[in-house]
């Protein structure tokens, strides 16, 4: 067991990392309507044109641009109405020289017709006849064929996580069926004497397990399927088995507790036990989270994420997030949204390390604000009275009240 850390970047510790993963190759195809937040197992390609007839983005008259040039309120266009664009349906009408055709947005236009005057340009002389008080150019207020996307055109990529607007695009273009990756299983398990089971009432010196179900959820909002393995104390043997039947059953390993350098933390000695390279980072360089594992045993990764919830949820967002993408296939991980805030206070912190701190967003006289929430970590509701975490850069002593920091939301 090591007596100090050598700690290394979160970046660093992220190549590392990344160097390791060997992603899953297996697929599986799915209803599109059932694929959000999947990984796309191949590129997809248009199969038509989108939209596959020109269409009218707007209430009003299809006509030809050219018997509207000049038109003005004192000099108006005078035609005639033909009759009406049926939604749904496709128009037998043809538009002819100083014709026009009453048309609703997303109708088919006509033949003959190249625009469509607003209806808020149109004065209506009698059923039969419009005047045109605005000009009107070719194509204007219309949608060509392909202009949405063209027959063949690509639309997503191989390793595209899915968005919702994807899932529209997809189902628009008829496409109803999808291969994707399989989700990547994660073992979950939580070490120390002193965890147990939320459903059991804590005796003196016991507190409820927390990481097991914090992880879980983060695992499924990475795009991986959590699978608890149960609750180890603190012995060796025990947690070394346990780790070997997730290395054997799942992609990857993730075990909350026991990464610092105490005689009761036992996860260095089982990541190093493991199987080959063993543990490849103890001691990236953040607070809270210091004292995290990574190792890899036979082209499996082992994340070994400190107790204290906070400083759980850092690292994991830190690193095993976008393992998790990465082992699923995606091949850009989606990037946390931040924002920049102004600082209410002063938070101090040491050169050579980031900080993430919790803070509480508001709005103060127009302005975005970030109140910092300071807690130790194995305080979990800070992190629930937090809008998100406010990023002190490595060569920094800190930040003042009144500066901008960057704070990443949570997703």
């Amino acid at each position: 067991m090591p007596e100090f850390f050598s700690v290394v970047t979160s970046a660093a510790a992220w190549r590392i990392l990344e160097s390791h993963l060997q992603p899953v190759t297996g697929t599986e195809i799915l209803k599109t309507s059932e694929t959000a937040s999947r990984i796309t197992a191949e590129s997809i390609q248009s199969p038509e044109n989108l939209p596959a007839f020109p269409r009218s983005t707007m209430d009003g008259y299809a006509l030809r641009a050219s018997d509207t040039y000049g038109a003005s309120e004192g000099f108006p266009a005078y035609l005639k109405v033909r009759g009406e664009v049926l939604m749904g349906c496709s128009s037998s009408l043809t538009v002819q020289r100083g014709e026009a055709v009453k048309i609703h947005t997303g109708g088919m236009l006509p033949n003959g017709a190249d625009a469509v005057a607003m209806i808020e340009n149109v004065q209506i002389v009698d059923a039969s006849a419009i005047e045109v008080v605005r000009p009107t150019a070719p194509g204007e207020n219309v949608l060509k064929i392909g202009d949405d996307i063209k027959k063949e055109e690509l639309l997503l990529d191989k390793g595209h996580k899915i968005r919702s607007q994807d899932i529209g695009a997809l189902m628009g273009l008829g496409i109803t069926r999808l291969k994707v990756y399989r989700q990547p299983r994660i073992s979950v398990i939580s070490t120390g004497d002193e965890i147990i089971s939320p459903e059991l009432q804590p005796q003196p010196g016991q507190i409820r397990d927390i990481n097991t179900y914090s992880i879980s959820a983060l695992i499924e909002k990475s795009g991986g399927r959590p699978i608890p393995l149960g609750i180890i104390p603190d012995d060796l043997t025990k947690l070394q088995m346990l780790l070997r039947t997730g290395l054997e059953q799942t992609d990857m390993v993730i075990i909350s507790a026991g990464s610092s350098v105490s005689t009761r933390d036992m996860t260095y000695k089982a990541v190093e036990s493991a199987g080959q390279p063993g543990v490849l980072v103890h001691g990236i360089a953040v607070r809270p989270g210091k004292p995290t594992i990574i190792g890899a045993a036979n082209g499996k990764i082992i994340i070994g994420l400190p107790g204290n919830p906070v400083s759980t949820m850092v690292t994991f967002h830190l690193l095993a997030r976008p393992a998790i993408y990465k082992l699923g296939g995606c091949l850009k991980v989606p990037a946390q949204p931040e924002v920049s805030a102004r600082l209410t206070h002063n938070i101090p912190s040491t050169t050579g390390r980031e900080d993430y701190v919790p803070v509480k967003l508001e709005i103060a006289d127009g302005t975005l604000t970030a109140t910092p929430i300071f807690g130790e970590s194995n305080l979990i509701t800070t992190l629930t009275k937090a809008d998100g975490l406010a990023i002190v850069p490595l060569d920094l002593h800190g930040l003042k009240a009144g500066e901008t920091v960057r704070v990443r939301m949570w997703e």
